[in-house]
C-alpha cells in the first residue's frame, strides 16, 4: 500500500515588498540580493492577518477544491515555530474555524497538535501523519504548516522575510506522492536560530525601585514576546550543512545504497530560507558522494573549503543546480521565507513548473533534505504519481503570485513596527482576524476570527 499526499494548497500574504525597494532603502547593492541569493519580492501579513489566518486559509482551500468531507479527517496536525499562543495550538484554532464554516462537531473526534522544531516541524509532522495512515489505512489526515519569518529592521536576515501557509491531505494511494518508509535523522542541540523569552526589569519601564503591580505585572521582571529570532547566519548555515550530510549519508546507509544517491532523484527538495539556500549548502554532499568524490573529508580545512568553493562555481555543478534544484526555486524568490512550509513551497514550486512546460515526472524518485535550526535534518524520499498534474492544476499557484499586492517601503516599515491601523488590502473570501478581547477576566487575549465572503 501507498501511502504520501493526495492533495495540496496554499495561502501566502498578498502583500509584498519587492527587493529591489529593500536592497536601495538600505543602501545594499540590488543585484547582492536578487542575483547572489535569489530574492526578488518578500511577503508580508496585512492588519487583519496571522499565522492562524494563512493556516485557516490554506486549509479552507484544500477542503473546497477537494471536496473533503471533514467526518473522514482523523487528524490536523500542524507544523509551526510562530505560535500566538504558549498553550492553546494554532491546530485547536483551525479546528474552531472549520466547523465555523463548514458544520459545528464535524472535527469533534479529530486529533489536533503543533510541532515545534523550527522549520523542520512541519516535516515531522509529516512523518507522524504518514506513519499513522500507514497503521489506519481507511483513515486519512492533514498537515498544515503556517508561519510569519520576522526579522528586525536593518538585520542580515530582513531581506529574507515572508508569510503563509501550505495545506496537504495525507492518505492511502496517494494522488501526488507516494514515500518511502526510509526516514533518515541527524540531530544536535546548538543554539543556532532560536527565539528566547526576553525580559525587561519593571524600573526600566516605570523608573520606580519599587515594584508596585504593572498591568497586573507583579513580577519585577517583565517578559517580552518578539517573533524576531537570535541567530548567526554563518553558524547557522554550518549546522545546516553538517546535519544535512550526516542525514543524508545515513539515508544511504538505511538503504543499503552504493551509488551515488542524488543522482537517482529527479529533482532535490530542501529547505529554503531564501532561495538561493539549497544550491549553496549542497555542493558539499555534491563533492563527497560523486562517481570520483572531488573531495575526501581528510584535507586540511583551508583546502577543503577551497575545493568546496571550487565546486561550487564549476560549471558541472551549475548545470546539476539548474536541473535538479532551480524549480524549487522559483516560489521561494517571490515569496522569501516560510520557515516550516519553505519545503513544501518548493515542492509544490517544482511541481508547478513541470506542469507549466508539460513535464511528465509519473513514476520520478523526489529526495528531500529538509533541515530545522537547534538543529535537526531529515532526509527522505517519494515517487511521483501518475495522477499529479491534475492535483496540481487546481492549486494555481504561479498564477496567484502574479496577483499579490506591491507596497511601499514607508507602508513596509509601518506594518513592521506595527503602526499600521487599517488593512492596506480589503479582505474577500478569506478568514481574518475580528477581534481580541481586552475587557473580560476570563479571556483576556482570546483571538476571534471570522469569514469575509
Amino acid at each position: 500500500m501507498k501511502t504520501g499526499i493526495d492533495a495540496i494548497a496554499f495561502d501566502v500574504a498578498q502583500l509584498h515588498l519587492p527587493i529591489k525597494t529593500l536592497a536601495n532603502a538600505r543602501n545594499i547593492e540590488p543585484e547582492k540580493l536578487e542575483k547572489g541569493l535569489g530574492l526578488i519580492k518578500m511577503t508580508l501579513p496585512d492588519v487583519h492577518q496571522d499565522t492562524v489566518v494563512f493556516g485557516a486559509n490554506a486549509l479552507t482551500k484544500l477542503v473546497i477544491d477537494n471536496k473533503i468531507d471533514l467526518n473522514e479527517i482523523a487528524r490536523i496536525y500542524v507544523g509551526t515555530e510562530s505560535a500566538i499562543d504558549s498553550s492553546k495550538p494554532i491546530s485547536s484554532f483551525l479546528i474552531a474555524l472549520m466547523e465555523q464554516k463548514f458544520g459545528e462537531g464535524s472535527l469533534a473526534e479529530c486529533d489536533v497538535v503543533d510541532f515545534t522544531f523550527a522549520c523542520i516541524g512541519g516535516v515531522d509532522a509529516l512523518q507522524n501523519c504518514l506513519d499513522f495512515v500507514r497503521l489506519n489505512p481507511t483513515k486519512k489526515a492533514i498537515v498544515v504548516t503556517t508561519d510569519f519569518a520576522k526579522y528586525d529592521l536593518n538585520s542580515t536576515g530582513e531581506y529574507t522575510q515572508g508569510a503563509g501557509a501550505l495545506a496537504m491531505l495525507v492518505a492511502s494511494n496517494p494522488k501526488i506522492i507516494a514515500f518511502e518508509n526510509e526516514w533518515a535523522t541527524s540531530t544536535k542541540g546548538v543554539f543556532d536560530f532560536f527565539k528566547p523569552y526576553r525580559t525587561i526589569s519593571k524600573e526600566a519601564i516605570t523608573g520606580s525601585n519599587e515594584n508596585n503591580a504593572w498591568f497586573d505585572n507583579l513580577e519585577a521582571k517583565i517578559e517580552i514576546h518578539k517573533d524576531q529570532p537570535v541567530f548567526d547566519g554563518q553558524y547557522s548555515n554550518q549546522c545546516y550543512m553538517d546535519r544535512t550530510r550526516n542525514a543524508y549519508f545515513s539515508f544511504k546507509k538505511l538503504n543499503n545504497s552504493a551509488e551515488t544517491l542524488y543522482t537517482t532523484w529527479e529533482s532535490i527538495i530542501m529547505h529554503l530560507p531564501y532561495s538561493f539556500q539549497g544550491r549553496r549548502m549542497l555542493s558539499e554532499i555534491y563533492a563527497l558522494d560523486a562517481v570520483n568524490p572531488i573531495i575526501l573529508g581528510n584535507e586540511s580545512p583551508a583546502d577543503y573549503q577551497n575545493k568546496l568553493k571550487e565546486v561550487s562555481k564549476s560549471d558541472e555543478y551549475r548545470a546539476f543546480v539548474n536541473q535538479k534544484l532551480q524549480p524549487a526555486e522559483i516560489a521561494s524568490s517571490l515569496i522569501g521565507n516560510l520557515y516550516t512550509g519553505s519545503i513544501f513551497m518548493g515542492f509544490l514550486s517544482t511541481l508547478s513548473h513541470f506542469a507549466k512546460i508539460k513535464k511528465d515526472i509519473s513514476g520520478k524518485k523526489f529526495g528531500f533534505l529538509a533541515y530545522g535550526s537547534g538543529s535537526k535534518s531529515k532526509v527522505f524520499e517519494g515517487t511521483i504519481q501518475p495522477y499529479w498534474e491534475s492535483a496540481v492544476a487546481k492549486v494555481q499557484l504561479f498564477e496567484t503570485l502574479e496577483q499579490s499586492h506591491e507596497i511601499d517601503f514607508t507602508t513596509y516599515e509601518k506594518l513592521h513596527k506595527k503602526e499600521q491601523k487599517q488593512s492596506v488590502k480589503t479582505p474577500k473570501s478569506e478568514w481574518v482576524l475580528n477581534h481580541i478581547e481586552n475587557e473580560n477576566p476570563n479571556l483576556i487575549g482570546a483571538r476571534y476570527y471570522k469569514w469575509i465572503d
